[in-house]
């Protein structure tokens, strides 16, 4: 037998009438996540040093400064292996330095933020490196300078866009198109200009990449709506696998040059 209306009323939850329509579905809500942040202080200790490298070559000792830093390959071979390091603390003169302390500034204060202070130098270092190794076996003449350096983190702000690309939505194509607009006017129209030291660009740019695809921030959102959270699932030993493989290759590289 069927109920009477008057029954199947009396059974029906006290939110929904006879005859209403069933509630609505909840549309998801789109959650904004911040990105863990703490002041970039070694990026500013890294800019505070090299501006202090740049008054000494200002200095009554500047020559003899720049003399012992200098990428020089004759040097090199020699076995003065710190010029495959200190050339990113020289510049050739103040628009050289300002614009690399510019772009350090601009990629430096939110990559350290996403790797965190010890990543982050690790980063910088070994990016300097790979640009200088480069340049000591493709590039005859001395050069200086922090682009190498430089050139790693945009090929890392790269790689950390990529593998994050989840958590940044619609704005991944257009922030990486970006990184990718910036290393192509700069390969190909600034270093076309005179005196550019492109391969040491090009070396510095593989080794912020190579570094960052193993040793960078994995972002995963952790917790229960509206509390969340982003936890990177990086473990630490491949943050020291990729460290060593910039060494070895470069390493190995640098080791080609002095023995061709």
């Amino acid at each position: 037998m069927n109920q009477s209306s008057e029954n199947r009323n009396a059974h029906a939850p006290d939110n929904i009438q006879s005859g209403d329509s069933p509630a609505p579905t909840p549309v998801p809500q789109r959650v904004r996540i911040a990105l863990p942040e703490s002041a970039p202080y070694v990026t500013y200790t890294i800019i505070g040093v090299t501006i202090l490298a740049y008054l000494v070559q200002l200095s009554p000792l500047g020559d003899t400064f720049v003399d012992l830093f200098i990428k020089s390959n004759a040097d090199i071979q020699e076995g003065q292996i710190w010029r495959l390091l200190t050339p990113a603390l020289l510049h050739g003169n103040l628009m050289h330095i300002a614009f690399n302390m510019y772009a350090l500034l601009s990629f430096g204060t939110s990559l350290e933020r996403h790797f965190g202070h010890g990543r982050f130098f690790l980063l910088y270092v070994l990016s300097a490196f790979a640009g200088n190794v480069l340049s000591f076996l493709l590039t005859k003449a001395d050069s200086l300078g922090a682009s190498t350096a430089v050139f790693g983190l945009v090929g890392a702000e790269g790689v950390f866009l990529f593998q994050n690309r989840k958590l940044f939505s619609g704005q991944f194509r257009s922030a990486m198109g970006n990184i990718i607009f910036i290393v192509v006017f700069n390969l190909v129209v600034i270093g076309s200009l005179p005196n550019i030291d492109n391969r040491g660009h090009i070396g510095g740019l593989i080794g912020g990449l190579l570094f960052s695809w193993f040793a960078g921030p994995l972002w995963e959102v952790e917790g229960i709506a509206p509390i969340l959270h982003l936890v990177d699932q990086r473990p630490m030993r491949e943050v020291l696998i990729g460290a060593a493989t910039v060494v070895l290759v470069f390493g190995a590289l640098a080791l080609w040059g002095f023995v061709r």
